[in-house]
């Protein structure tokens, strides 16, 4: 990225076209200097941001705390926190739940006053309301404590009333997915078709939708026959960008086996006989574009159900690769690492009937040695 400096607290980014305007808000409470980021398409736009960013912030000094709501305190965090620390998509996602919910129900009670009671009656209420579910709901307590436990390190508040709210307590996914036998007659039917690629790069190596619409043939190794898992294509809204995969441990090398190798030969003379101009992406739709992972999905969904199969999702795929890994006698810690998982414990969470089996195949030989 070759960002270079206009003026004070103002570059302009020349790849994205973009005017960034930078605030240093000092230091937090472990003395991390912190500071927010704001895009603008024009120069001119960009002072104007910066003047409203000066003039709120200045508000935001001259008001006293026991005036301070929750609501003015969620903007805040987002723009000195949030922004400047986290994804795009993970901004986007908790804007939502503030602008959508927190804020109509919660955003005029001082956070002084803000007391457990009132925000576990909040749960039920948009729970009844709205019809999230708990899983869902499970991350509005989650942004909530985040959001009140910096109120507290930067003594705004003395104690958390989180730290008094039980959380919705969230329900257990159970994964699904195709047996092998399933997952050769899918491959069968695909066999010509131009998502046997994606598909396949889901079912034989587990990759995210987000990673497989991410992949680029900088991130293919012929030579080697791996795969470079380092970047993932995804959605926040009606925009779609290129970002760093989901966590530290997503970043993966994979090996590929001869059939996806051969695959990705053949898609890439395909690419390069084709098209006159080359994306760089591996999994492209049929104008030549990098598919979004809705889209991808929502084709998917489609074959399946053109072709009587059972309704599998496209991440469906990815848990089916972990399946037949523990029928083969693939360890949890080794089918979590090959997914990406961040720990052990989020693909035991995930697949549960995995346990199950591990659990039950325990028993039966503790009870086959007492025989």
């Amino acid at each position: 990225m070759a960002r270079k400096k206009v003026e004070r607290n103002i570059s302009f980014d020349d790849v994205r076209g973009l005017y960034y305007v930078s605030m240093d808000l000092g230091r937090d409470a472990a003395g991390r200097r912190l500071r927010q980021y704001r895009t603008y398409p024009t120069i001119t736009a960009a002072r104007a941001g910066l003047r409203d960013f000066l003039a709120r912030r200045e508000q935001e000094l001259q008001t006293p705390r026991h005036q301070l709501t929750l609501s003015d305190w969620l903007e805040y965090w987002m723009d000195t926190i949030v922004r400047p620390n986290r994804a795009e998509t993970t901004v986007y996602a908790y804007q939502k739940i503030i602008d959508n919910h927190l804020v109509p129900a919660l955003g005029d009670t001082p956070i002084l006053k803000l007391s457990p009671k009132e925000i576990q009656q909040y749960y039920t209420q948009v729970q009844r309301d709205s019809g999230l579910s708990s899983n869902t709901l499970r991350r509005h307590h989650d942004l909530l404590s985040s959001a009140l436990r910096t109120a507290v390190r930067q003594d705004m508040l003395l104690v958390s009333p989180m730290e008094r709210v039980e959380p919705p307590r969230s329900r257990q996914y159970e994964a699904d997915f195709y047996n092998p036998e399933e997952l050769k007659r899918l491959y069968a039917l695909l066999r010509g078709h131009w998502m046997e690629l994606p598909v396949k790069l889901a079912g034989s190596l587990g990759l995210r939708r987000e990673e497989l619409c991410g992949l680029k043939w900088d991130n293919v190794n012929f030579q080697r026959r791996v795969l470079y898992i380092r970047e993932a294509r995804t959605a926040f809204g009606s925009t779609i960008v290129q970002k760093e995969t989901k966590n530290r441990a997503s970043v993966r090398t994979l090996y590929m086996p001869e059939e996806i190798l051969q695959l990705l030969r053949r898609e890439e003379e395909r690419q390069r006989r084709e098209l006159d101009s080359l994306t760089g992406h591996v999994v492209l739709d049929q104008k030549g574009q990098p598919y979004s992972p809705n889209a991808l999905s929502l084709a998917f969904t489609r074959f399946v159900r053109k072709n009587d199969l059972p309704r599998v999702t496209l991440h469906g795929l990815r848990h089916s690769f972990a399946t037949i890994a523990s029928f083969q006698g693939v360890s949890l810690f080794d089918i979590g690492k090959a997914l990406g998982h961040s720990t052990p414990a989020t693909t035991g969470r995930i697949y549960t009937h995995l346990i199950d089996r591990t659990h039950e195949e325990t028993l039966m030989k503790v009870s086959d040695a007492l025989k």
